[in-house]
């Protein structure tokens, strides 16, 4: 066995915080602004961390991995489907990309909650921007990579946790 369940559940935790530092330098220091879908995929990572956080704290039995399993595929679904999103956009002809509207913290200010959501999922100008790449993937790319990562790595660890004890 390479990892245990805790261990893994630890690991998980770190990834998704090293994730979110290294979405924070490309911002403070490479001065790449996160777009409203990026901040999604941001709090998607922090809600996977906080997961397998209280999973590494509590060190759960079966029924436990089995919740922390789901809790995890779940949030990496949702912040994948975000990340397809963003990619779709950033690869639509220049003539589609949709026109950009008002930052994130005004919509916040003024619409309710699923009204936000909504008009960020349909995307904006901004979001079709590519910025930073690395190995030919944008910001987004990379993130659709690790939600995909993260996700196979939480039903690792389920299945992991309810194998029986030898």
């Amino acid at each position: 066995m390479l990892v245990t369940p805790r261990g893994g559940y630890a690991l998980g935790f770190l990834t998704c915080a090293g994730l979110i530092g290294f979405a924070l330098y490309l911002q403070y220091f490479q001065h790449e602004e996160p777009c409203p879908l990026c901040i999604f995929q941001r709090v998607a990572y922090m809600v996977m961390g906080g997961v397998f956080l209280v999973a590494a704290l509590h060190g759960p039995a079966r029924a436990g991995a089995k919740v922390y399993g789901v809790l995890l595929l779940l949030v990496a679904a949702v912040g994948a489907a975000i990340a397809m999103r963003h990619v779709w956009l950033q690869n639509l002809p220049k003539h589609l990309v949709p026109e950009c509207g008002p930052d994130l913290a005004y919509m916040m200010k003024r619409f309710p909650f699923w009204e936000v959501f909504g008009k960020v999922l349909s995307g904006s100008g901004q979001c079709a921007e590519a910025g930073w790449t690395f190995l030919g993937l944008t910001i987004a790319g990379w993130s659709l990579a690790w939600f995909v990562l993260l996700a196979l790595f939480a039903a690792y660890l389920t299945v992991l946790a309810l194998r029986p004890v030898r």
